[in-house]
């Protein structure tokens, strides 16, 4: 049963078939956001103050662990409803800075529990490559993904937008080739895994993975 999804590759030629795989975490975004609406004294924190707070939190969070699955069915989940929820909160011991923390490398479990299902597909992942945006520009969640996921992250300075418009360029004739298109875009971070915290990673990520097989068990 598929945890994945395919579809018909941007690069996809008449002449030279390309597919892509597609893995999806619906609740990523939204609980970042969520958090900062909602974890606040009284306007809502700017992002750059979350990754601040959680930046001084150790990883794993002091023994805090979130399923970050609070937006519908989740296709790694063979499209199972867990809803999102906090383990191991401790009211003298966590605070915002932990629910932040634990958060980012929620998403960043959920995120390798599916680069799991891929690589049980064939599929490897030595270099990934994306958009300096979004949830890369928190240095606590980098760290979390390279290190959790085990490959070399580079950063180039786009973003979905501009991915997309020059995209729609390609299409219009504006730019003869992908290549022209893309022609300039400059590499602005790039991060590679170490094994100490590697090691502390995969060893939260473990307990992570054991409590969200506990709530998969009682569907």
């Amino acid at each position: 049963q598929s945890r994945v999804n395919a579809f018909l590759h941007v690069n996809n030629k008449a002449e030279q078939k390309r597919n892509g795989i597609l893995l999806c975490v619906n609740g990523t975004g939204i609980l970042n956001s969520w958090l900062r609406k909602n974890i606040r004294s009284v306007d809502a924190f700017p992002y750059t103050k979350i990754n601040e707070l959680a930046s001084g939190v150790r990883v794993g969070a002091d023994g805090l662990l979130m399923l970050p699955f609070g937006n519908g069915a989740e296709r790694i989940l063979e499209n199972k409803v867990i809803n999102a929820s906090w383990h191991g909160l401790d009211f003298n011991r966590h605070s915002q800075a932990h629910v932040f923390r634990a958060a980012q490398e929620g998403i960043v479990f959920a995120l390798r529990y599916g680069f799991d299902i891929l690589q049980s597909m064939g599929l490897k992942s030595q270099v990934i490559r994306a958009g300096h945006a979004n949830m890369f520009l928190s240095p606590v969640f980098r760290n979390a993904f390279v290190n959790t996921i085990g490959a070399r992250l580079e950063l180039y300075d786009t973003d979905g937008a501009m991915g997309a418009a020059l995209g729609a360029g390609v299409g219009a004739g504006i730019y003869s080739s992908f290549k022209q298109a893309f022609t300039g875009l400059r590499l602005l971070l790039d991060e590679s895994p170490n094994l100490q915290d590697q090691e502390q990673h995969e060893m939260v990520y473990q307990k992570w993975k054991y409590i969200l097989n506990q709530q998969l068990s009682k569907l």
